[in-house]
């Protein structure tokens, strides 16, 4: 289950949905609906959301509970 942890990184960061859905080059229904868990987060938006905060794909993904993604 990743939503929650784009919940928690969205809110560690304080962007707002909106801005979120603008750097991925979205609508922000289509965001929202990734962080409920609605719809599932496609690979490239997951990659570029890893960038963006620094952690790994699989933190995201709740894989790992380690952020770094050096570790």
């Amino acid at each position: 289950m990743f939503f929650p942890r784009l919940y928690e990184l969205r809110e560690d960061h304080d962007y707002t949905k909106k801005w979120l859905a603008g750097y991925l080059v979205m609508h922000p229904e289509v965001y929202r609906r990734y962080e409920a868990g609605i719809r599932e987060i496609p690979v490239w938006a997951l990659i570029k959301l890893a960038e963006l905060y620094d952690v790994s794909v699989d933190y995201i993904l709740g894989l790992t509970d380690v952020k770094d993604r050096r570790a």
